[in-house]
This record gives structure tokens, sequence and C-alpha cells, in this order.
């Protein structure tokens, strides 16, 4: 057997004390990096800090950064309190815009369990969770009138002591959306008739089957953290896609969001909501649920194809379902050989094959499924074409071997980083169930915590940064260090590089209105089987709830 090579890293630089989390813009210029006192932005090609935002006693945890204009970013950041923060780095400073949830009443304390901004930072969301309740808020950002402020608002304007602005008034944000978890009218039975109300029975079964779960603390006020085993929500933006719901508004602005999808842990159903003007007042911010999408199991994780058409679902009983968007309907559904271990997470990896044609491949997809076993499963399928599974590893029988990180890496062929809790690195060809190649830090050096590693990679300079330290064998002090792995350097690399990994979505939205109709055309009848065996699934599911139902009953 051919032994597989070794990256090395290309250099390294000294990181802030506790630095916890890192992130890269897309155009590739600056990493974001959170640590104790706040946060700092980087320069990615120097690994030197342009500038930095400290206040004693904060702690980031999480950090994502967005490219609003060509020299101005949006920073989403929380704190190890669950502070949710919004900052601009501009002209080499960083500027304090909002904070998402402030600490007015110490008795109603909000707290941001997960906070995303969409791509060009025109929305942000944020999850919370305050006493017994849980919710997500959508927010529309003044990224405009921001713009305007910061080319008016010079660095003179900062406190020199701190890094604090001066009196300076942001523009504010608005809340879009407030999106709770679905209720179910009282009385309502699961064996009346399925054709009166889809959306209540769909509710109800859901409330049925996900227990009291969805009733309890979602914050442990005794253990000071989230309790991770009660309901939260995933949730996706998704951009304008072809005849689906509000699509037609958005012909001027292609790469604008026009809706967010939502699932709640415990729950069936996929729930999509239009991300509509900012409401008078914030009384208004109730949605109506636009689109409902029903699976006949739980679902356990999500991912959503980089344009955003295609959405997949791990769902309980190893089954993967693929949305397409196009034509509101399922792509596939997908057995997986993982019955003995539930779907913990899920990625699309990028797939083109250099001898199909587009029309085929449009709508082909391929995902990288994590087990919590640790097993790994890639699932290829498309509209017509025969779905195929392959496992990618053997069952670790040492839980050091159990991924940490699968990651999709975008610039390379389908191709997806492996980190392991041991802290071995690795790149995969998910096609052919390769090891390309190790990572390797220097040999005094480690991956730091290798079970939830603070890594990024940088899609216009083809590299990975991560965070190490001295092993423990060492004597000397453990100072943290960012790694930089350069992925273009090394000649095996070179079959998998992709020149221009953003092209995908350059298609404009005319074009992609043609290929919608004749795919429809050309999958009619597919389509309906499709939804007819989707629908037989989620009776066949409701009879045996109603089955089991009148056995308790009768006991």
């Amino acid at each position: 057997m051919k032994k597989t090579p070794t990256l090395e890293m290309s250099r390294a630089t000294e990181l802030p004390e506790s630095t916890l989390c890192v992130a890269c813009s897309a155009d590739g210029r600056l990493l974001g990096l959170g640590h104790s006192r706040g946060l700092s932005v980087w320069c990615a090609s120097s690994l030197l800090c342009a500038a930095e935002w400290l206040q004693d006693g904060l702690e980031m945890t999480s950090i994502q950064i967005t490219t609003m204009a060509e020299k101005a970013y949006l920073l989403a950041t929380v704190d190890d309190m669950g502070v949710a923060r919004v900052f601009a780095y501009h002209c080499e400073s960083i500027h304090l815009l909002s904070v998402i949830n402030t600490m007015e009443n110490i008795n109603k304390r909000s707290i941001c369990l997960t906070f995303e901004l969409s791509e060009g930072g025109h929305y942000g969301a944020a999850s919370i969770s305050c006493n017994s309740d849980v919710w997500l808020e959508v927010y529309h950002f003044p990224t405009d009138a921001w713009l305007k402020e910061l080319e008016v608002e010079p660095s003179q304007n900062q406190d020199p002591d701190s890094s604090a602005d001066v009196e300076v008034k942001w523009s504010p944000l608005a809340a879009v959306i407030k999106i709770q978890p679905p209720k179910t009218p009282a009385g309502t039975e699961l064996d009346g008739p399925l054709e009166n109300d889809f959306l209540t029975h769909c509710l109800a079964l859901d409330k049925d089957m996900g227990s009291s779960q969805w009733d309890e603390q979602p914050f442990d006020k005794e253990a000071g953290q989230i309790n991770e085993s009660l309901s939260r929500c995933t949730h996706h933006f998704l951009l304008p896609c072809g005849q689906f719901p509000g699509d037609s508004h958005a012909k001027d602005q292609p790469a604008l969001p026009v809706s967010v999808c939502v699932w709640w842990s415990g729950s069936h159903n996929l729930f999509h909501y239009m991300l509509r003007k900012s409401p008078k007042n914030k009384t208004d911010v109730e949605p109506m649920l636009d689109v409902l999408w029903p699976n006949a199991k739980e679902i356990l994780c999500s991912a959503v194809s980089r344009c955003t058409r295609f959405i997949a679902l791990g769902l309980d009983d190893a089954l993967v379902c693929v949305w397409d968007r196009q034509s509101g309907s399922p792509l596939s559904v997908v057995p997986v050989s993982a019955t003995d271990s539930a779907f913990s997470r899920m990625q699309f990896v990028d797939f083109r094959p250099e001898s199909a044609d587009d029309s085929q491949t449009a709508a082909t997809v391929c995902l990288s499924v994590l087990c919590k076993s640790g097993t790994v499963h890639a699932v290829t399928s498309g509209r017509g074409a025969q779905s195929c599974t392959a496992q990618l590893n053997e069952r670790p029988k040492d839980s050091g071997d159990i991924p940490t990180v699968i990651a999709p890496v975008p610039f390379l062929q389908s191709m997806m980083l492996v980190v392991q809790r041991n802290g071995k690195m690795f790149l995969q060809d998910v096609l052919n169930k390769t090891k390309v190649c190790f990572l390797n830090p220097p040999k005094t050096f480690q991956i730091s915590t290798p079970c939830s590693p603070v890594y990024a990679l940088n899609t216009k300079q083809q590299t990975l940064v991560i965070k190490g330290e001295q092993a423990s064998s060492c004597s000397a002090g453990r100072q943290s260090q960012l790694f930089s792995f350069t992925f273009g350097e090394h000649g095996i690399m070179e079959q998998y590089i992709i020149s221009h990994p953003d092209s995908q979505r350059q298609n404009t939205l005319e074009e992609a209105y043609n290929i919608y109709l004749w795919q429809r055309a050309l999958s009619a009848d597919e389509r309906n089987k499709a939804i007819a065996h989707t629908w037989k699934q989620l009776q066949d599911t409701a009879e045996l709830e109603q089955q089991r139902h009148s056995r308790a009953a009768a006991s």
C-alpha cells in the first residue's frame, strides 16, 4: 500500500490569551479572533493583528465575520455569558454597533445560544432562551446607514484608553420575525381527518412524538450552562431559488436572503418563513408560516448547499432526505447502513465530475454524514440517478479515533477535512474513500482541544488555520499558536484544486427559471411518485401512533 503523504505546517504565530474561536472573511483578507477581554481582527496574509476591541471581564466564545462592503466588515460574537454583539471593522478600527440581548432585568436574563449573520450582513439570526422559553429572532441590519456612519465617524472618535466609541449613536437594527416552537391548538386529536387541516395534523404529530421536552427549561441554572438534551432550533438562511415563494421579488438582489428555514429538536417538520420588510412595531414580529415540509421521521441534523437550492435532513432510523427547493419536493430519500448509530452531523461536499454535463450535475449532490458512533458515510444522490452510499471508515474501536470535525473544503473537489479526538488531522477524498494527506503540526506541538478544535478555512488563499499548543510533555509554557497550512504548495493537491469555487452560484435568475422548467417537465412522473411515497410514510406513521394510543387507552 502507498504511504499517505504528509503536509507540513507552512507558518505559525502566537495567539492572544484564551483564544476560543476564529473565523475567516469570504474574500480571504481577514481573520476574526475571539478571546479573553474581547476580539481582534488579523490580516490573513501576514497573520498580524490589525485592530482589537477589548473590555475587561469578557470572553468571546463564538465569532463570525462577513464582508459588508469592499473595505468594511461585520462581526457577530457571543460571549461566555450568552450576550450577542454586532461589530464593524473599518479603517483599521473595530466599532461596537449593537448589543442584541441587553441585560435590562436580572430576573429575566436572556441568553443567546447561537448567533449567525447572513452572507453580506443584511440579516442576523439569534437563538434566545429566557426562563422556560426558547425562540429565534431574525434581524434586518441597516448596512447602508452603517456604512455612511462609518465613513463620517473617523477613529478619532474612539477613546484612546479603551475600545469604546465616544458619543456615537449607530442606526438601530430591526427585528423582522420572532419564531417560537409551534403550538398545537388544545384538543387536537391525531385521529381526525388529515384532509381537514394538514398543518394542525403535522403539529399534533410532532407534539405527540416529541414528549414533554418542548416545555422544559433550556438553561440549567444549577450547572450554569445550556441543557443540550432539551429543545433547540436550527436555522438556515435561503437565497432566491427559481419558483420558490418570494423569489419573484428578488431578481434585482440575487445574493440577498429571501427566507429562513427552521426545525426544532424532536420535530419531523421543516418550517419556512419569508423575510419580509420590518414591521411597524416590535409587537408585529410574530410570523406567519409560509411553507411546511413534513418528514416521516424525526430530524436529527441538517445542511444546506452553498447555492441553498438543496436542503439535506438527517432523519431518525438512518434516513437522509434531500429536498429540492426548485421543485418543492424531495430530490431523494436514501437509507444509510448505519442503523446502530444515530446521525450527529452532515455536510454538503463539492462534487463536479468532469465527464458529466451540467444538466445532469445540476441536480446531483454529495453529502458526508457523521454518526455518533464515529462512522462517516458518503451519500451521492440525484434526480433520475441511482443513489449510492459508502462507509468511509471503520467504526472506531478507540475513542481517540472518533472524528470531531468533518468539514467540506470548498476549494478542493470531493474533499473533506477530518479532525479526530486524538488530534490527528487529514484530508479525505469522499468519492474514492482514500486519505489524501495528513496535516502535521511541528513535532513538539499538538492541536488544541481536538474535541472542539478552533479553526477556519480560507477559500481564497486555499489555507487552513488552526489553534495549536506545545505538547504537555514539554517543559516550556504552553503558549497557544495559530498554525497555517497552505494546500496549493503540495503537488498532490493540484488535481483536486477548484479554480473558482464560487462559480456554481453565478447563474442568472433567468437561467435558474429555465433549468427549473426543464427539470420539472422531465421529472413529473418521478415527483408524483416521490410525493405519494412521502404522504404514505406520513400516513403510516400517523396510523402507527393511533394504534399505540388505542392500545394505551385499552390498557
